[in-house]
């Protein structure tokens, strides 16, 4: 649930998350991710204080670059395209439902997508 200050958290992720059409939760590596037809498109991992979502890689340099204390990449995932995101320095919670809502649509099959306008 969104803290006191207003900030979202990770239960916050978890039920917009789950909101969208065709999403399951699956625990995988020892984490939970969201899925819809098969494809992840969210993951929270075990600190839950950030989260990672799809994106492509021209965009994800470019909002690293526009906004660092909200988007970072482990090293680990430099060659993927997933970025992850900081709770903490989000605005509220319309933005974070405009993040899930992009990493939802890029793995979503075109006959959720072209139906679902979150």
């Amino acid at each position: 649930m969104t803290d006191a200050q207003g900030q979202p958290d990770s239960d916050d992720v978890r039920r917009i998350a789950l909101s969208f059409p065709g999403t399951e939760e699956r625990l995988a590596w020892g984490m939970p991710t969201f899925r819809v037809a098969g494809k992840m498109f969210v993951t929270v991992p075990d600190d839950e204080t950030s989260f990672a979502v799809r994106c492509p890689m021209h965009e994800r340099a470019e909002l690293i670059a526009a906004e660092p204390e909200k988007f970072w990449v482990p090293p680990h995932e430099a060659g993927s395209h997933w970025v992850r995101v900081r709770l903490a320095a989000l605005e509220d919670e319309s933005e974070l439902r405009d993040i899930l809502a992009d990493s939802w649509q890029q793995a979503a099959p075109p006959r959720l997508s072209e139906t679902f306008h979150p």
